[in-house]
């Protein structure tokens, strides 16, 4: 549709209306708001509780868990990001956000799966050094070197999104333009626009390729490598040792990955718009929820800082 036949305009004054689950009925909006209200406390409490062990137990204080760190301050961010709107939405009907808070949740949304992906992809790294080059790691993986690649994971991540964000801003918009999402997503954002979507689609279909596919080949890169230093260790103890090091976070790296597929199939295939939303929504809460319980289930080290944090609790 063109730009003058909308009755929009690009100087920020457009409010947007967020849809939600267009086919949901109203009596079901309180279930989903508790739903969602426990999934959101079940990733606070379980990420806090990690960034409290890391912090607090001195044995922890390795660059894995320094990564590690990253990661689940990274997952509260990324669900702070979209979650209380939604809560806000299903129980108040709080349908509303101005042209600057859309933006910037959909800004800050990109980023932080962004910065996800680099991380992932640093802890695979890390993860190389240890096995591969175990003399060397000491060297390589120093406080300053776990920073700056830390520091370059969330920088970049942080830069990435821009032009994306620069060019929605500059398309025109109804004064009350309709988001069908339950948050300000990128294309749906560009899709409640009078504008020409078709580049702004292409942006972020190539952004998305960036940051999926580039760092899940990198990934594979790292565990390749990973793998073929591993089957040369003559001990069964000491490759299934090895593989050990690894499990919590190719589970990690798995649930990321299966999100974002789950997310891109729901959006490609001929199904309701309920279902691409419903694909993106799980994408936004499933990572965050799942990858505390994979370090804290499968991670001795983590477990048992865990458990004597909530001993000491309960003992004072």
């Amino acid at each position: 549709m063109e730009a003058m036949t909308c009755n929009g305009s690009v100087d920020g004054s457009t409010v947007f209306y967020l849809v939600g689950i267009p086919s949901l009925p109203q009596p079901f909006f309180l279930p989903v708001f508790f739903l969602f209200l426990l999934f959101y406390l079940l990733i606070l409490m379980g990420n806090t509780l990690i960034l409290v062990a890391v912090v607090t137990e001195p044995s922890l204080h390795k660059p894995m868990y320094f990564f590690l760190v990253n990661l689940s301050a990274l997952d509260i961010l990324f669900t702070t990001t979209t979650v209380p709107k939604m809560l806000s939405l299903f129980l108040l009907g709080d349908h509303f956000l101005t042209f600057p808070s859309c933006l910037l949740q959909m800004y800050l949304f990109q980023s932080f799966t962004c910065s996800e992906a680099f991380i992932l992809v640093v802890m695979a790294y890390d993860r190389y050094v240890a096995i591969c080059r175990p003399l060397h790691y000491p060297v390589h993986m120093t406080p300053q070197t776990n920073t700056a690649l830390a520091a370059s994971a969330w920088i970049t991540a942080l830069l990435l999104p821009v032009p994306a964000v620069v060019k929605t801003s500059q398309m025109v918009y109804n004064n009350i333009a309709y988001i069908y999402h339950c948050f300000c997503d990128h294309l749906a954002l560009v899709q409640s626009s009078c504008s020409d979507t078709s580049p702004q689609t292409l942006m972020g279909f190539c952004i998305a390729m960036v940051v999926s596919f580039l760092p899940l080949l990198l990934v594979l890169l790292s565990y390749a490598r990973i793998l073929a230093s591993v089957l040369r260790i003559n001990s069964k103890e000491g490759r299934s040792k090895a593989f050990s090091t690894c499990s919590s976070h190719l589970l990690v790296v798995g649930t990321y990955y299966s999100s974002i597929a789950v997310a891109y199939v729901a959006y490609r295939a001929d199904l309701p718009l309920d279902f691409h939303i419903m694909g993106n929504v799980a994408y936004a809460i499933l990572t965050p929820i799942v990858n505390p319980l994979i370090y804290t289930l499968r991670n001795r080290d983590v477990k048992a800082a865990i458990t004597k944090i909530v001993y000491l609790k309960s003992v004072t």
